[in-house]
Order: structure tokens, then C-alpha cells, then sequence
């Protein structure tokens, strides 16, 4: 995972742990968020839905949890470089699309109303899995390829960028 990926991922966790923080505060205290939009409180109504807990915890608190593994895992990455570091980075992003999925969907059509910290975790989500998940295409090595600087069939590369086989003229 390459230094500006990692940055991101961190920059976006924070901000979802910054998110999750304030929605579990205000389900906790039982205090509205401030979440009206044009006299529409979204964020009232499906936090007093009966989808808004899951084993007597407000979902955000789950999300809390969610995105401070994303966050310490990716920082991680500065120190160990092993594989099921980024395994799990990856396996816990598509966990969050899955669940971001379902909440989406039942505030659209179970619930009927949008809290827009909600929306705004989803979008933080999908934003880590892309960047996770994308990767960029790498030029690789072909045996064919026979332009300068390449290696060529049996060739090996030199600083002035031609093939470092002799050829023998008959």
C-alpha cells in the first residue's frame, strides 16, 4: 500500500471515528442531534427506530469500533509491511460496504427517512474501500517486448538501455 493510499485511509477513518463518536454521544444522552434540514429531522427518526440498536448498543458504537480498526491497522502499515495487515484492512472494508448497504436500505425503505451523519458514514465508507480496493495497473516484464530499455528475449538490461547480449555476425 503505497504512502499517499495509506494517508487517505487514515484522513477517512478519522473523520468516521470523528462521525460515530457524535452520533453514539446523542443516542447515549438521549439529546437530538442537530440534524435538521429544512424543518426535516431525518436523524431523530431513525435514531428512534427499533433498527438503530443491535444487541442493546446504538449502531454507531459498532461504527466507532469499525472505523478505530481501519484507522489502527492502516497505521500499522508505517511500522509491519505483512500481508494480513492489509488482508484485514481489506476484509474490514468490504465488512463496512455490506453493513453500510443494509443501513442505507432500511432507512430507504424500512424507516423512510435519512440522518445525514448516517449517509455520511456510508459515503466515508465506500470512499475506504475504493481506496483500498483500487489498484493501479503495473507495467510488467514481457519476454517479447523488445523496446530500449527492455530486457528483451535473453536480454539483459544496461544503463544505455540496449540488450547486454553480444551477437555474432556471420
Amino acid at each position: 500500500m503505497t504512502f499517499p493510499r495509506r494517508i487517505s485511509i487514515l484522513i477517512l477513518s478519522f473523520l468516521g471515528i470523528v462521525d460515530a463518536t457524535y452520533i453514539t454521544q446523542h443516542a447515549l444522552s438521549g439529546i437530538p442531534s442537530a440534524c435538521s434540514i429544512n424543518g426535516y429531522d431525518g436523524c431523530s427518526i431513525v435514531d428512534k427506530s427499533i433498527y438503530s440498536h443491535l444487541f442493546g448498543l446504538p449502531l454507531s458504537m459498532y461504527g466507532f469500533l469499525f472505523y478505530a480498526s481501519i484507522f489502527i491497522l492502516t497505521a500499522t502499515t508505517f511500522v509491519w509491511t505483512v500481508s494480513y495487515v492489509k488482508r484485514s484492512i481489506q476484509i474490514l472494508a468490504g465488512v463496512g460496504i455490506l453493513a453500510s448497504s443494509v443501513f442505507i436500505w432500511l432507512q430507504a425503505y424500512l424507516i423512510k427517512a435519512f440522518c445525514m451523519y448516517c449517509v455520511f458514514s456510508a459515503i466515508l465508507t465506500v470512499l475506504i474501500a475504493l481506496v483500498v480496493f483500487w489498484h493501479k495497473k503495473t507495467t510488467m516484464y514481457s519476454p517479447t517486448d523488445n523496446s530500449p530499455g527492455s530486457t528483451g528475449i535473453g536480454g539483459v538490461a544496461t544503463n544505455s538501455g540496449t540488450a547486454g547480449v553480444a551477437r555474432v555476425n556471420k
